[in-house]
């Protein structure tokens, strides 16, 4: 049974979907609930099911989480009397690891040095994402930072020793390594680096790669490399800087999965650019269409819901802000939160405005999806067509205008007002 609002007019939709609708929406049927509840079950745990199979694999977390979790230690260049400093600690607040510091000239090299989190263990198997992309969902208070760089080490006797020689050494090979750069913001954003831009060759004085992957596929990392990696590390290197990174986690996207691959085909696509990867709510998480009728398999809940023509009818599954992996309200800010499109980062709704929050979650939970006010409009990005559907200024489908004896209200799906602004919107993919 899928939950789903049907949005006006309403196109004489299939009878299933009209016994649907009706049960869902009905309060005057209690002989429905048992049907109802096991019918909801079933399609969660297949929901579930589709949803593992379709995420990336999570190599490292903040959060506890058994065989994710894993003990980072910050490292100094120790070389010739390096002065680099830094710290690393977990805030457990937030789940999220901390890593701070200073890279400055070694005296004796007059060349920057470099700072490190690293992490021994047996992490998850990542084989399954090869030709893919390993995934760093961070944020920076030092974005123009140059010389961020991440490494793991697969296949070596020891993988302390391989990622302090990057191959220059003898038998210090098997420890991959790349440049990455974080985008401006104060939100987490996924940074995906594909794993065609790691080497197991690079120079430990500098950092940069003495042979790329594209010169000499001996140096790239395999499916069997990523079936054992035994050690994660974080880096600032080769650039003289105040270095901030805050980390949520690492993971790795197999090929196919990455957003840019996703959209919905020219004929039916309706947006003006891509869905922005790394939404806000852990909606980029939801890999899978979970609408009733026929998509692209390769679309994103986003990409069907805010862009695909096919679904216009349709909307997220309903109350899809209270699964577990979203969990809305424990997300939102003190005070008033800012929702951003999905696409292209202009901001749509700003809640709760003249009144509570308790009232904005009431309003939220007795329809079934985030329901706004006249007051919590942003106006000049939100449009109301003849029939009742809402979007936004650039052309993004975000749901239904649907007023109730309260007033005027706006029954919007979260997978397309969870963007970032603007300056956060791009991937970044080095």
């Amino acid at each position: 049974l899928k939950q789903f609002r049907l949005k006006p007019p309403l196109p004489q939709p299939s009878a299933y979907a009209h016994r649907a609708a009706c049960a869902l929406r009905s309060r005057s049927a209690p002989a429905m609930a048992p049907l109802a509840a096991r019918a909801v079950s079933a399609a969660l745990t297949a929901h579930l099911a589709t949803l593992a199979i379709a995420s990336s694999v999570e190599l490292a977390t903040f959060d506890g989480a058994a065989g994710t979790t894993f003990k980072f230690q910050e490292l100094n260049d120790p070389v010739m009397g390096g002065k680099s400093t830094g710290t690393w600690h977990v805030e457990a607040s937030g789940k999220y690891g901390v890593f701070d510091g200073d890279v400055v000239d070694v005296p004796s090299l007059k060349a920057p040095g470099f700072i490190k989190a690293a992490s021994d263990g047996r992490f998850p198997d990542a084989s399954a994402a090869d030709g893919g992309h390993l995934v760093l969902r961070v944020r920076s208070s030092t974005p123009g930072y140059a010389g961020f760089r991440v490494s793991f080490a697969s296949g070596t006797m020891s993988p302390a020793y391989s990622c302090s020689g990057g191959g220059s050494i003898p038998l210090s090979r098997g420890c991959f390594k790349a440049k990455f750069s974080v985008p401006e913001g104060s939100d987490f954003v996924d940074v995906r680096i594909p794993f065609a831009k790691f080497s197991d060759r690079w120079s430990p004085a500098t950092g940069e790669q003495t042979k790329t992957c594209e010169e000499d596929q001996s140096v790239c990392p395999t499916a069997h490399t990523l079936k054992g990696i035994r050690r994660l590390e974080l880096w600032a290197e080769g650039v003289l800087g105040k270095v901030h990174l805050e980390v949520q986690s690492i993971s790795a996207e197999g090929p196919g999965t990455s957003h840019e691959e996703a959209r919905p085909p020219s004929d039916y696509d309706t947006c003006s650019g891509p869905v922005q990867s790394g939404l806000r709510y852990g909606i980029s998480g939801r890999k899978t269409p979970d609408i009733p009728v026929p998509v692209d398999e390769n679309e994103t809940l986003a990409d069907a819901v805010c862009c695909d023509k096919r679904t216009k009818v349709y909307a997220e599954p309903q109350f899809l802000y209270q699964a577990p992996d979203i969990d809305l309200y424990s997300k939102l800010t003190e005070g008033i939160t800012t929702f951003y499109d999905s696409v292209c980062g202009v901001p749509l709704f700003r809640a709760p405005v003249n009144r509570s929050l308790a009232d904005f979650k009431a309003d939220t939970d007795e329809h079934g999806w985030p329901s706004f006010r006249s007051a919590e409009v942003v106006k000049e990005h939100v449009r109301e067509d003849a029939d009742g559907f809402v979007y936004s200024s650039c052309g993004t489908h975000l749901g239904s205008y649907l007023p109730d004896a309260k007033g005027a209200r706006w029954c919007m799906d979260l997978s397309c007002i969870a963007g970032n602004p603007r300056k956060d919107s791009s991937v970044v993919v080095v």
